[in-house]
């Protein structure tokens, strides 16, 4: 895969080095520009950012809860009744910010992937611009799905048992602001990563790293470390860890379907012969 790669043509002279250095300048300064712009928006909208999204998990009318009381006594939740407390100068404010940027991130998520893509898309070849299309969305769609799955299921589950465990009657549960929105994020972006994992096993069956046979060898061992880090996440009963274990058992399974099918276009490209054919032509940006 030649990703600075440009057929020269009408005796245009090639991209060169600080060419190429311009252009990602400019695509990581509209990415920037579009965090930054979701971060206004979301540190203006303070009330609705902590008030609604981030304290959500703490009330007992949140979503979750809800939907888990009306499928009977045994199901619910109740979250727990704890006051955030700030120990530091200006916590407030920074942490403030600190939501601002991570919210602005996962709204601004497809504009970042889409000034990615369009750096990387004039250096593929044809035949790879068809593999990859729709990368943007496939993406950013397992992005967003990973960082509400996190929201909705994760944080309810964790905050509930977190929140109500205690060691003695000697001791309080009186978390500050900070260690509350760090364990949020913790429990939403990283999420969001995790469910990347059938875009990044096809880009590694594509290049032969991974295979579905190392895939199904070693699915047992997967199985395993799954549901340790759902125990981890989630108190201890086996509803809360099936729940958060089988999504992503499930892209694991949606994985290996995934390099399998790369195997086999590779293999019948093989077969028929299909010559690599040259680069697309390169626009400047």
């Amino acid at each position: 895969m030649a990703l600075f790669s440009k057929k020269a043509k009408q005796g245009e002279a090639e991209m060169g080095f600080l060419d190429h250095l311009e252009a990602l300048r400019w695509h990581i300064l509209r990415a920037a520009l579009s965090i930054l712009i979701c971060g206004i928006i979301v540190f203006s909208a303070k009330d609705f950012t902590f008030n609604t999204l981030i304290f959500g998990p703490l009330r007992q009318d949140f979503i979750t809860y809800r939907f888990l009381c009306s499928l009977g006594e045994a199901a619910c939740l109740t979250p727990p009744q704890i006051t955030l407390t700030t120990r530091e100068f200006g916590e407030q404010f920074f942490v403030h910010f600190t939501v601002a940027f991570w919210l602005g991130l996962i709204m601004s998520f497809p504009l970042v992937i889409w000034e990615i893509w369009k750096f990387v898309k004039p250096g593929l070849y044809d035949n790879e611009r068809k593999v990859t299309r729709g990368i943007v969305f496939v993406c950013s769609f397992l992005f967003i799905s990973g960082v509400m799955f996190g929201y909705f299921v994760i944080a309810p589950f964790a905050i509930t048992w977190l929140g109500n465990y205690s060691v003695g009657t000697a001791t309080v549960n009186a978390p500050t602001l900070s260690s509350y929105v760090n364990y949020m994020t913790m429990f939403t972006i990283p999420t969001g990563l995790i469910f990347e994992l059938p875009l990044g096993a096809f880009f590694l069956g594509k290049i032969g790293i991974i295979s579905s046979a190392f895939l199904k060898t070693y699915r047992r061992h997967a199985i395993v470390i799954i549901f340790i880090v759902a125990a981890i996440v989630t108190p201890p009963d086996v509803v809360s860890q099936i729940l958060i274990s089988m999504p992503v058992l499930l892209l694991y399974e949606v994985s290996i379907m995934v390099v399998k099918s790369v195997e086999r276009k590779d293999a019948l490209a093989l077969e028929e012969g299909e010559a690599l054919p040259e680069p697309a032509d390169q626009n400047p940006q």
